[in-house]
């Protein structure tokens, strides 16, 4: 829908900018669901009496973490391949075989650090507190990673910051793999090194809540 009101726009400038709008808001539907889906719903779930009886099994925090994970790749690809066919529906975009193989290799991995932080808000916040802390973080996020508009449109402040945000690096390496280009090595190390800090959140947090409940 968003990209319906908004990415249709910014991809009439031709091929090339059809592909880099219709990649920005396949990485923006990827964040959201990653982030919501499996941040908020990890916060409602430890309020049902499902989650109670869960957490008595013994199985590690690892496993739990990892099959959320999974299931978040599976929803993430509904809702990028949802953007990609109501692009190609508007405004045209150019990708082949091989760039949309990249494509679709860098949004599984990409998606995996969101939903870790997804997963540690999850953890931390109540169901109440969740819905407000994820639109804190995921907005100014999807805005300052450049995924509403080009980056260098971007105010100076935040064009100053862009390229340290997680959205932005994981922008980067799926508009280098939607263009057939060289996925540029700073993206790959920062995504790579948020991925570990977020997963060790994640799995501090799901220790941290069963400790604090299960005690």
């Amino acid at each position: 829908m968003l990209f319906s009101f908004f990415g249709a726009s910014i991809a009439g400038a031709g091929d090339q900018a059809a592909t880099l709008a219709t990649t920005s808001f396949a990485v923006y539907a990827v964040v959201g669901v990653a982030f919501y889906q499996f941040g908020v719903g990890v916060a409602q779930d430890r309020e049902s009496p499902w989650e109670d009886y869960v957490r008595t099994l013994p199985a590690p925090a690892l496993p739990r973490i990892a099959a959320r994970v999974v299931a978040a790749m599976i929803f993430s690809a509904a809702a990028a391949l949802t953007v990609i066919v109501v692009a190609f529906v508007i405004a045209a975009p150019s990708f082949d075989l091989g760039s949309g193989f990249a494509l679709a290799v860098v949004l599984a991995m990409g998606l995996v650090p969101f939903a870790l932080l997804g997963i540690a808000l999850g953890y931390l916040a109540s169901a109440k507190t969740a819905v407000a802390l994820a639109n804190m973080i995921y907005l100014p996020l999807a805005f300052a990673g450049g995924l509403w508009m080009p980056p260098g449109r971007l105010p100076e402040a935040v064009a100053v910051l862009s390229p340290l945000t997680p959205t932005r690096q994981f922008a980067d390496l799926a508009w280098a793999a939607a263009l057939d280009g060289p996925m540029p090595a700073s993206s790959m190390v920062g995504l790579g090194t948020y991925t570990l800090v977020f997963g060790g959140l994640a799995f501090w947090a799901c220790r941290r809540d069963q400790g604090t409940r299960f005690r």
